[in-house]
């Protein structure tokens, strides 16, 4: 099969388009043909090697954490799949290429109302916005929800899936981000390049941090006695978090049917939808890694075998 790999650590020039075997199902596995993947952050900081410590990985490795697609074959303890169902998933490494195998816990059917487009650019941000929100924040209809960096893949969906839950929303973004964030259904958007958002929120319930750096340190001041700072891009200080009497925590996405299956009800009403920037083949995968490292992309990069 077609897979991108890396072999070293290093910048754009360690993405090869190469052929490989593709991978055998075990057991309890699900062998998907790949429709789409999509660029993720973590491909970049695992290729330039940021987390060695944290998530070593051996050469050669095969980037990606989210696709959808067919299900090609099943392993024999498998139950709730078979060949020809149309799936989303995520798994840690493996999805730039034609195939990738999954543990059945980690996949479910795409939502009724999308395609398999939309369930791709649908699987990290639905992952993710439930380890934020539920499992980590177990957000209660009422409180009040910051969220940095809103106008991205992962927090549209975070805004619309706390909106879902009855909470007020209070976003951050810039430019045509503002409108959009707005028309998802945020109470308050700021606009942090000509707004001070130290000044306008007082007494969150909850910051979801997807920005990092000198927005994630001047947010423990904004946060209630007895609050929560979750940052999905870097660890928060837990000195800060002890002198503000708040809860910080980094948060890493818990790959789950479950998170998949309340995701999915939420688009399946309409309550979420799937945003896509742009989608390139697999081969431009050093292009699209590029572009997302840039910034301002307000929705998914997908990649097609």
């Amino acid at each position: 099969m077609k897979a991108i790999q890396y072999n070293a650590y290093g910048n754009l020039g360690v993405i090869q388009l190469t052929e490989t075997a593709a991978p055998v199902p075990a057991a309890n596995e699900i062998l998907v043909r790949i429709h789409a993947t999509t660029i993720n952050p973590l491909d970049m900081k695992i290729r330039e090697g940021y987390l060695k410590a944290q998530i070593p990985i051996s050469f050669p490795y095969i980037p990606g954490e989210d696709a959808s697609g067919t299900v090609e074959a099943v392993g024999t303890a498998v139950t709730n799949f078979k060949t020809g169902d149309q799936v989303f998933a995520c798994r840690f490494g493996g999805t730039y290429a034609e195939y990738a195998v999954f543990p059945e816990d980690t996949v479910a059917r795409i939502p009724n109302n999308t395609n398999l487009d939309e369930a791709a650019a649908l699987a990290m941000p639905l992952i993710t916005a439930y380890s934020v929100l539920v499992t980590n924040a177990a957000i209660k209809a009422g409180q009040t929800l910051v969220v940095h960096g809103a106008a991205g893949a992962v927090g549209q969906v975070m805004v619309q899936m706390a909106k879902a839950l009855d909470v007020h929303v209070i976003a951050t973004a810039s430019g045509d981000g503002v409108a959009l964030v707005k028309s998802l259904g945020a109470d308050e958007v700021i606009n942090y390049k000509t707004e001070d958002f130290t000044q306008l929120i007082k007494d969150a319930d909850v910051v979801a941090d997807l920005v990092g750096g000198e927005t994630q340190a001047k947010s423990f001041g904004i946060i209630k006695k007895g609050g929560l700072l979750l940052s999905i891009v870097m660890p928060p200080s837990q000195d800060l978090a002890a002198e503000h009497g708040i809860a910080a925590k980094f948060v890493n996405s818990a790959f789950s049917t479950q998170a998949f299956e309340f995701g999915k009800q939420l688009v399946e009403a309409g309550k979420i939808k799937a945003s896509i920037s742009q989608t390139l083949p697999l081969a431009d995968a050093a292009k699209a890694q590029d572009l997302v490292s840039a910034g301002g992309i307000r929705g998914k990069i997908l990649l097609k075998p």
